[in-house]
């Protein structure tokens, strides 16, 4: 199983660092792994002067898997768009052809009074959204600034053909068919014709999944409903702005977006695997970010692209095992709590899979 290891910027050394940690236990224990570390955003600009250098195109495209800390940080803002670390992260996205990006949102019990909301009604959360991932307004052709009438415009073009649309229905109503059965798209078809026509094929798709209860919400509506009764949702769908807004509102439900892990996976089930959260520059170097996220986002690699429930599931007993023992760090910490660093938090999961 071959693993690219893609750390990143900002916290993503700290937090992927752990994640290692958790696969060097399960080589160690059996599973044939080879990991090997590469370039990508802002390291890598300094490094190449490119966010995704030909190096570590070659790596990721000759890896099964991929895991990613996070790219980015102020002191890169001021470059040329096209040399900024997010660029280098969409640009491995499109050239795995990465289109389905699942994100689960869950709530341990262990974290109930972290999340914003009052427990009652968030507790039991067991949310996944899938977000398209290589279509929609952030890819669309035009877009640019130009002058119009003297004023400085620019302009996006949100676009989807019924291929991209169907493609990632099929995989929502496949991820719905594994769990409760409901399926909510996400649309804004009283007002964009593309998401009329999302609706339309996700409506068509919906055939072929007859044991899948369909239901459609217009996004404004969905990002009210996540925080007035985020339970009545199973799996949601939708296009990939709205599923990047949507995610990360969903993130702050399980007490914080250090918890939350993703993958997003091509048409034969190759991924990449990351935390949602970005590189908070503010807390790098400083073992005070949560490492949870990057460590589920493993379990998911072994699920999803290498078919190790067992794996899967050893990690994830550990996390949940690791929180029930009161183990916290500064996102996730309330008073009685064992406050932990990055590396602490790492200790106590590698703890928590040997006595597991």
């Amino acid at each position: 199983m071959k693993i690219a290891i893609l750390a990143g910027d900002g916290i993503g050394p700290e937090i992927v660092a752990q994640a290692v940690r958790v696969l060097e236990t399960l080589r160690r224990d059996g599973l044939a792994l080879e990991l090997e570390p590469g370039l990508l955003g802002g390291c890598a600009v300094d490094a190449a002067g490119e966010p995704f250098p030909e190096a570590t195109r070659r790596l990721v495209a000759d890896a099964d898997a991929v895991l990613l800390g996070a790219v980015g940080g102020p002191r890169y803002d001021t470059l040329p768009r096209e040399r900024r670390p997010e660029q280098g992260l969409l640009a491995l996205r499109k050239a795995l052809g990465l289109f389905a990006n699942l994100r689960p949102a869950i709530l341990y019990p262990e974290l109930a009074n972290a999340s914003t909301l009052k427990p009652e009604v968030v507790a039991g959360l067991d949310l996944l959204i899938v977000r398209e991932l290589t279509g929609g307004i952030y890819f669309g052709e035009p877009r640019g600034v130009e002058s119009r009438d003297g004023l400085r415009t620019g302009f996006n073009t949100m676009v989807y053909n019924e291929m991209e649309i169907a493609r990632i229905a099929r995989v929502a109503f496949q991820a719905a068919r594994r769990r409760r059965r409901r399926l909510c798209s996400v649309d804004k078809m009283n007002v964009l014709e593309c998401t009329q026509l999302w609706r339309e094929v996700v409506t068509e798709t919906g055939r072929e999944f007859p044991d899948v209860e369909l239901t459609h919400m217009l996004v404004d509506n969905a990002a009210m409903q996540l925080v007035r009764d985020p339970l009545q949702f199973d799996v949601m769908v939708t296009g990939n702005m709205f599923g990047d807004i949507l995610s990360d509102e969903a993130s702050m439900l399980t007490g914080s977006i250090g918890m939350l892990p993703s993958a997003s996976l091509d048409a034969r089930g190759k991924g990449l695997y990351e935390p949602i959260h970005g590189s908070a520059p503010d807390i790098a170097g400083q073992d005070r970010a949560n490492p949870l996220a990057t460590i589920l986002s493993v379990a998911m690699m072994l699920r999803h692209t290498f078919g190790r429930e067992d794996a899967a599931a050893r990690i994830e007993q550990a996390v949940k095992r690791v929180l029930a023992q009161g183990f916290r760090t500064g996102d996730i910490h309330e008073p009685g709590m064992r406050m932990v660093g990055t590396a602490g938090m790492g200790d106590a999961v590698l703890a928590g899979m040997e006595h597991g």
